[in-house]
C-alpha cells in the first residue's frame, strides 16, 4: 500500500492545468453504450475509476482504448451489449450505476450489483427505481444485484418527481428517457456542470432535451443515437482544491482550465478568509498573503457550495484565525475524516451534521489514514502546514480523483513523496 509522506512549511507557488472532470468523464463513457460506434472522449483523467469504467465497459462488449498522454479513450459500442455488471467491478466504485439507464435503454434488461465506492454515507437507489419504475419498468433486488426490465415495448415517457436533485438520479433517467417512447419530464433534477456535460453529448448524439441547466428537463424520446467524439468539462473539485492548496500554504497558483463561474461560491469564500482572487481567461489565480480567516461553511445541491470541497474547506479552518461552523447537508458520513484531522491537532467537534472547528496556529505532524478522496486531499493540504511529517495511508482513495498529485504538489514546490508502506503504524 503507498503512503504519501509529506514535510509541512512550504509555501505552494507556480501553475496547475486541471484536466476533465472524474464525476463527468465516467459518466460519460457510460453515455456511450446508447450508441453503437465509435464514441471518442477528450480530456480523461488518468485516473483509477476511469481504468475500473473501462473494464466494466468491456465486460459488456465493448472495445476500450485509453490514451493517458492525450488523456483520450475511445470507446467501440457493438450492435449487441451484454446487461450485467458484476460485481467485482462495481463494488469498486459507485459511478458504476451509471450504466444502468443505459443498459435498459438499449437491451431492456439490466444486472447491475449494488455500488460501493465512499464511505461518505448512504445514498440510496430509491429515485433511481422509483423513476424507471415510473417509466414502466420492474425492479427487483436479487441476490445483491439490481434487476432491471423494461415492458416489451420499451420505456414510456412520464413526469418524474425527484425529493432530492440527486445526481445519479437525474443522469439514470436522464439515459433512459433520451430513447424511452414519448416524452419525460424530470422535476427538481440536479443542475450540475456535470450534468449540463452529459446532456451536451446526449444533444450531439441527437437526443432532444429542453431546460439544460435548469432544475426542469424535458426529454423527447428518439429511436436511435450516435456515436459522437466529446471533450469532457474541466474538474471544478479539482480546480477548487487547488485553490485551499493555495490559500491554506499561504501561496500563490494559477489554475488553468478551470471555469470559475463553476466555483463561484467557493472562491467567495476564501475571499471572505483573506485571498486574492484573479480571474484569467482560461481559469484564475489565487494569493493569499496572510493567515485565513475563519469561514462559515454550508453544502448544498449546486449551485450551492459543493460537499466535495467540504473537507478541504476543513482543512483550511483548522489553522485560520477564529471559529468556524461547517454544515454538512448531503452525506452523513463526510465528517468521519475530522477524527484523523484531530491526530494532526486540529480541534474540531462534531454534532449530527454540524462541525465546529477551532482555528489553530499550528498544526503537528502524524500518521493519518484517508477514508475517501476528497478526506484525503483535505488531509494532505493539513499536512502541507503540520510541523515535521505526516504520512497519509490509503492514497488509493486520493488516486480516483486526482492525477499525480503528489507530483503536481512536488512541482509547486511542497516536500512530499509517495512511498510504499504496509500498514497503518
Amino acid at each position: 500500500m503507498d503512503v504519501f509522506r509529506i514535510q509541512g512549511g512550504a509555501r505552494l507557488v507556480g501553475e496547475v492545468h486541471v484536466t476533465g472532470a472524474k464525476n463527468s468523464s465516467l459518466k460519460l463513457m457510460a453515455v456511450a453504450l446508447l450508441a453503437p460506434g465509435k464514441t471518442i472522449i477528450h480530456a480523461v483523467p488518468n485516473i483509477l475509476d476511469v481504468t475500473i469504467m473501462a473494464e466494466l465497459l468491456r465486460r459488456l462488449g465493448c472495445s476500450v482504448s485509453y490514451d493517458a498522454d492525450t488523456e483520450t479513450v475511445e470507446i467501440e459500442v457493438p450492435e449487441t451489449i451484454e446487461h450485467r455488471a458484476d460485481y467485482d467491478l462495481v463494488r469498486r466504485m459507485r459511478a458504476s450505476i451509471a450504466v444502468l439507464g443505459p443498459l435498459v435503454a438499449r437491451t431492456g434488461a439490466a444486472d447491475v450489483a449494488l455500488p460501493g465506492g465512499d464511505a461518505i454515507g448512504s445514498r440510496g437507489l430509491d429515485m433511481h427505481t422509483a423513476g424507471l419504475e415510473r417509466m414502466g419498468a420492474t425492479v427487483a433486488n436479487e441476490h445483491g444485484y439490481l434487476v432491471v426490465h423494461a415492458p416489451d415495448g420499451g420505456l414510456v415517457g412520464t413526469h418524474v418527481y425527484l425529493d432530492f436533485p440527486s445526481v445519479g438520479a437525474t443522469e439514470t433517467l436522464l439515459m433512459a428517457a433520451v430513447t424511452a417512447n414519448g416524452v419525460t419530464v424530470i422535476d427538481n433534477a440536479a443542475r450540475e456542470p456535470e450534468i449540463v456535460d452529459i446532456c451536451s453529448m446526449l444533444l450531439d448524439m441527437g437526443a432532444q432535451i429542453d431546460g439544460v441547466g435548469t432544475s426542469l428537463l424535458t426529454v423527447t424520446g428518439v429511436s436511435s443515437l450516435q456515436a459522437v467524439e466529446h471533450t469532457t468539462v474541466a474538474d471544478r473539485i479539482v480546480a477548487g482544491t487547488w485553490a485551499v492548496a493555495a490559500a491554506i500554504t499561504g501561496g500563490d497558483i494559477t489554475v488553468h482550465n478551470a471555469n470559475s463561474e463553476h466555483l463561484s461560491i467557493a472562491l467567495e469564500k476564501l475571499v471572505t478568509s483573506g485571498a486574492e482572487v484573479e480571474t484569467i481567461s482560461d481559469g484564475f489565480r489565487i494569493q493569499m498573503n496572510k493567515r485565513p480567516t475563519a469561514i462559515d461553511v454550508v453544502t448544498l445541491p449546486y449551485p450551492g457550495f459543493p460537499t466535495d470541497l467540504q473537507p478541504q474547506f476543513i482543512a483550511l479552518n483548522s489553522i485560520a484565525e477564529g471559529s468556524a461552523m461547517v454544515t454538512e447537508n448531503l452525506f452523513e458520513a463526510r465528517f468521519r475524516f475530522v477524527q484523523e484531522l484531530s491526530r494532526l491537532g486540529a480541534e474540531v467537534r462534531t454534532d449530527g451534521h454540524h462541525a465546529l472547528i477551532r482555528g489553530r496556529s499550528q498544526l503537528s505532524g502524524a500518521p493519518v489514514e484517508a477514508t475517501d478522496i476528497r478526506a484525503g486531499a483535505g488531509l494532505v493540504l493539513a499536512g502541507l502546514v503540520a510541523e515535521g511529517e505526516t504520512t497519509v495511508h490509503a492514497v488509493e482513495h486520493i488516486d480516483r480523483g486526482y492525477v499525480a498529485f503528489e507530483k503536481q504538489l512536488s512541482a509547486l514546490g511542497a516536500n512530499i513523496v509517495r512511498k510504499s508502506s504496509p500498514t497503518l503504524s
